[in-house]
């Protein structure tokens, strides 16, 4: 899939104002829905980013301060462009990142999110530009959340890492439920007991799989390192150690997360939102990894789970789309969408590739192209055109063609991802 689709989310040219106020873009409803996946953990080799090959030309997109940001943290790494103005909704520190217009009001129909772990970057974006009425400090009318107004999409993406933190260490001190109560602000009880003895399925080592009906009353099991045998109701029999179930159950804990955060981050309000604990998940099951365990092969999708249950303050919540899917051995991504969502598909994630999709787009490679192609066509035989019966010579009609630095809607750093951030 090219950049194109989401590209256009955000063209943003003077005609496309009306006295600083934004104006409806032609686009098809009910909107479109982009998902991206940019793998950067071969990007640049090697332990300094400043030294790697390519990495200069991709930090002189984006502006000075945020270069000095990303020397000093790479882990923070952002792409904005320099002609792309950003902002947050609501809150000025803590709210949602957002595009905006010339006077700095959020651009109608747009939405976008990013996550990022272990190196991988995941965005999601809509477009289904719409008028919007203003405050008069700026800001969009009815900004509510946890639900949108009717007219607005929302969308947000979360992407976890099953073992990235030194989660058994808590697990071996305290046990499994011990560390899974260290969540309690952010999940119900409800959702916590099943994170503590419900299990989808165990791998084992061999890379087979038992599901939940074969594993009988080991789902209990909470301390790693024990002996475990057992019989399956079809009387084959299974030797392994309890930490398989205790990675069942991890992976089901980050499920549990990474839908949550997908959600909350519709609107921004990230782990601190006060409705936190109201916003449940029913029907919860991991979806199985790209990779049979213990063996590792990037770019490899897994299964992918879109039928769980959304609940907001004990009732089911009808206007959110979510889907979770694996992504090799140990990463999980979500999606969320909420609003006016009939008709709207959430697509795939594709691959974003950094040169051929982003710097490909840049403006000093744009020129090049232009100025390579403008010498060729000029020392190209001018083409014969026929004109009813007579044939006519014209030495510009096909140099007259090449799109100008003006011309080229993909000369505008407006218009290639926001960012990743």
């Amino acid at each position: 899939m090219a950049i194109k689709p989401l590209l256009s989310m955000i063209t943003t040219s003077n005609t496309d104002y009306n006295h600083g106020y934004p104006t409806p873009a032609q686009s098809p409803n009910p909107g479109e829905v982009t998902c991206w996946l940019l793998d950067t953990r071969e990007l640049w080799p090697g332990d300094n980013i400043l030294m790697a090959a390519g990495a200069a030309e991709a930090l002189s997109l984006i502006s000075v301060p945020e270069q000095n940001i990303i020397k000093g943290k790479i882990q923070t790494l952002g792409m904005k462009w320099r002609d792309v103005r950003m902002s947050r909704k609501g809150n000025a520190k803590h709210g949602k990142p957002c595009a905006v217009d010339g006077v700095g009001r959020p651009i109608a129909g747009i939405d976008f999110n990013v996550s990022h772990q272990g190196g991988l970057v995941a965005l999601i974006g809509y477009n289904g530009r719409k008028n919007h009425e203003y405050t008069p400090s700026g800001m969009v009318y009815g900004m509510i959340s946890p639900t949108p107004q009717d007219e607005d999409v929302m969308v947000g993406v979360d992407i976890v890492c099953v073992n990235e933190r030194d989660d058994y260490r808590t697990i071996d001190a305290e046990g499994y439920d011990g560390w899974v109560d260290i969540y309690e602000y952010v999940f119900s009880g409800e959702e916590r007991w099943s994170m503590k003895y419900d299990v989808d399925y165990i791998t084992l080592n061999d890379g087979s799989i038992l599901p939940s009906h074969d594993i009988g009353r080991h789902d209990r099991c909470i301390e790693r390192n024990k002996h475990i045998c057992l019989k399956t109701p079809e009387g084959r029999d299974h030797s392994f150690t309890s930490d398989v179930i205790l990675d069942s159950k991890l992976r089901r804990f980050y499920t549990y997360f990474c839908y949550k955060e997908s959600y909350i981050k519709l609107a921004g309000e990230a782990l601190l939102a006060p409705w936190l604990k109201q916003l449940e998940f029913f029907n919860v099951r991991s979806p199985k990894p790209g990779q049979p365990a213990r063996c590792s092969k990037h770019g490899t999708w897994g299964e992918e789970v879109d039928d769980v249950e959304v609940h907001m303050h004990g009732r089911n919540v009808n206007d959110v789309k979510m889907k979770i899917q694996a992504f090799e051995e140990n990463f999980m991504l979500s999606t969320a969408i909420q609003g006016e969502i009939q008709g709207i598909k959430v697509p795939a994630f594709k691959s974003l590739n950094l040169e051929s999709d982003v710097l490909a787009f840049t403006p000093i490679r744009q020129s090049l192209t232009v100025k390579l192609n403008h010498n060729r066509i000029i020392s190209e035989p001018a083409p014969r055109m026929r004109t009813g019966e007579a044939m006519i010579t014209s030495p510009l009609v096909h140099a007259k063609d090449v799109p100008s630095m003006n011309e080229n809607p993909y000369m505008h750093a407006r218009e290639v991802p926001l960012c990743l951030m």
